[in-house]
């Protein structure tokens, strides 16, 4: 049971990465068109400008999902390097629990209102000839935080399997590593 319900929370973690990778592309293209443009062709657009900021924004937010699923997330490894994978697997689960869900629903909750006051205001960039419906990115961060709760259950299932001995531990290869 845990290892399909495991298998579901890991493709809507690899969704997350796949838009993220695919916003990455549409970013390219729209950070070259608009140096193409502003250096040949000495047109410039302000909102082209800002929608590159908007996709990177898109693009880390949505990766945080799926680079949990990956187990590509920034630790301090002094100590837990030297533990067994039962000891890992426990630490990676009182983590979740203890630290990261409980922040993403806090970010959650202190976001929401930023995003409500958006949307009544119908806030637009400051900007002349910038993007307008400004709540469509800041509504981005708590849907982003969700997407990342939903993947922390599925790192925990994961590490549920690992501590049951269910499944292996990923493996970490030491040249993919930054020392």
């Amino acid at each position: 049971m845990l290892m399909t319900l495991e298998r579901v929370f890991d493709r809507f973690s690899n969704l997350m990465g796949w838009i993220a990778g695919f916003l990455n592309l549409v970013m390219l293209v729209n950070v070259f068109y608009d140096a193409i443009m502003r250096y040949f062709f000495r047109s410039g657009s302000i909102a082209l400008q800002e929608m590159e900021w908007h996709l990177f924004s898109i693009v880390f937010l949505f990766g945080m999902a799926y680079t949990l699923k990956e187990d590509a997330h920034v630790r301090v490894d002094i100590l837990y390097d030297h533990f067994s994978p039962r000891w890992k697997a426990v630490v990676n689960i009182a983590g979740t629990l203890l630290f990261l869900v409980p922040l993403c629903a806090l970010i959650i909750e202190g976001s929401v209102w930023y995003v409500h006051e958006a949307y009544v205001s119908s806030e637009i960039s400051g900007d002349p000839g910038g993007l307008t419906h400004r709540w469509l990115i800041k509504a981005v961060i708590p849907a982003s935080l969700i997407f990342l709760i939903v993947s922390a259950a599925g790192f925990v299932v994961r590490n549920i399997n690992i501590f049951r001995g269910v499944e292996e531990p990923p493996v970490h290869d030491i040249k993919d590593e930054i020392l």
